[in-house]
């Protein structure tokens, strides 16, 4: 089995069913490591040696998080400012992530149909990525497309709230146990568009 290390953001759990329910799916699963980057470090005071030794001691590091502003909340961008050092994470010697693959897992306010050229957000998923794709492929790891949970701004039904925290728990356990034909996901917009169609076999 691979290790996976889950950073979770957000800045206002108890207001977040969907992402509650998310991470109840996957905590205490073997070789799943879930670290509330809020909780450790309300003061962003981030300990930068735990972290990177987080990183180095799994394989795959997935990032959950509200997509707040087209973006990350902002202890994510802090760890990134503090956390991928050169030398470390990048560079000549830099090699510390390398290969390690990288997921982000977000719910969105708006509907899926509003990230498009002609949307009312402009741009697709995707485009909006590009730093983080950019910082990925810098610090030389492998970029999965993200796990999305579009619409949460009307609150998600409760069988919809379960549904997606089955299926990122699905993600979650094929990632670890190699059942994820990375390829045929790399192809896709996110990962959980058609997620029977990545999976080598049922987990």
């Amino acid at each position: 089995m691979k290790k996976v290390l889950i950073q979770f953001a957000h800045p206002a759990r108890s207001k977040s069913s969907i992402n509650n329910a998310m991470r109840r799916a996957v905590e205490g699963l073997d070789n799943v490591t879930v670290n509330d980057l809020y909780a450790m470090y309300p003061e962003f005071l981030i300990d930068i040696e735990r972290e990177q030794a987080l990183c180095e001691q799994h394989d795959i590091i997935v990032f959950q998080h509200p997509f707040y502003w087209y973006s990350t909340p902002a202890i994510m961008k802090e760890w990134q400012d503090l956390v991928l050092q050169h030398g470390w994470a990048f560079g000549s010697k830099g090699n510390a992530l390398r290969d390690k693959l990288y997921l982000q897992a977000f719910t969105a306010g708006g509907d899926a149909d509003t990230f498009q050229e002609h949307g009312k957000n402009f741009f697709t998923i995707r485009e909006f990525m590009a730093p983080l794709i950019a910082t990925v492929s810098l610090c030389k790891m492998q970029w999965l497309p993200p796990f999305v949970v579009t619409g949460v701004h009307r609150g998600l039904p409760q069988d919809k709230v379960q549904y997606y925290a089955e299926q990122y728990r699905k993600v979650i356990l094929a990632l670890r146990d190699k059942h994820v034909d990375l390829n045929a996901a790399s192809q896709a917009e996110s990962i959980n568009a058609n997620i029977d169609s990545v999976l080598l076999e049922v987990v």
